[in-house]
């Protein structure tokens, strides 16, 4: 299922969101413009489960705070398409939260989701030298806030059902609490695997969480 609308109008124009949606998009565009250089950019400000655990960097040198790139991880993606999916999921679903919450309560919970995230992915993997990066633990926390804050609004979501897709609108907490269950199901496979690459699924467990729960806090 991919989401690509949903039926609740904000009552104030979103500022945050598509502020942090033009972050993200131009540290991207930087990553890109370093070509093979962008893997030291990598290397340094993304959040290596290692080197948090140890607090320091093993392969860089660094003048800030190890724990901090934690937050610098949240900024820097892999590529277009990882790029692409958060940022869609981000717009369609962070302007309610932000109406909701505010802004400051809504920069809160995206930041301190994301720190949660990247700490549960940490704690599962706290030997791994893999960098984890993205903005998905963060916009995590926006999916399981926007899921308990407006559980019935209707999503238009592209369903493929094999070779064939159709477009229908599903109430928001099956859409994302759908996507809940199948982080959960690709999570289980990578229990006690150190240095595994892909997808940080536990930091997207963590995240949806922490984003309910906040919600909850900070409404």
């Amino acid at each position: 299922m991919l989401p690509l609308k949903d039926d609740i109008p904000s009552y104030k124009k979103p500022i945050i969101t598509p502020l942090l949606i033009g972050i993200n998009v131009i540290v991207f565009l930087y990553q890109f413009s370093l070509g093979p250089g962008a893997e030291g950019l990598v290397l340094k400000y993304g959040a290596i489960p290692y080197n948090v655990t140890h607090l320091r960097n093993v392969s860089h040198h660094v003048n800030f705070p190890i724990p901090l790139t934690l937050f610098t991880a949240m900024f820097l993606h892999g590529g277009f398409l990882h790029l692409l999916g958060n940022m869609l999921y981000l717009w369609i679903f962070g302007d309610n939260v932000e109406d909701r919450l505010g802004k400051f309560k809504f920069i809160l919970l995206y930041l301190v989701s994301g720190l949660i995230a990247g700490l549960s992915q940490v704690l599962i993997s706290p030997k791994s030298t893999v960098p984890m990066i993205g903005a998905s633990g963060a916009i995590a926390g926006v999916l399981g806030a926007y899921m308990v804050g407006f559980p019935y609004a209707k999503v238009l979501t592209l369903v493929f059902f094999g070779f064939f897709a159709r477009i229908i609108r599903i109430p928001a907490f099956f859409v994302l609490g759908f996507w809940f269950i199948l982080q959960i199901i690709y999570a289980l496979p990578s229990l006690g695997v150190q240095n595994a690459g892909g997808v940080a699924f536990f930091a997207h467990i963590g995240g949806f969480l922490a984003g309910i729960l906040l919600f909850y806090m900070l409404r």
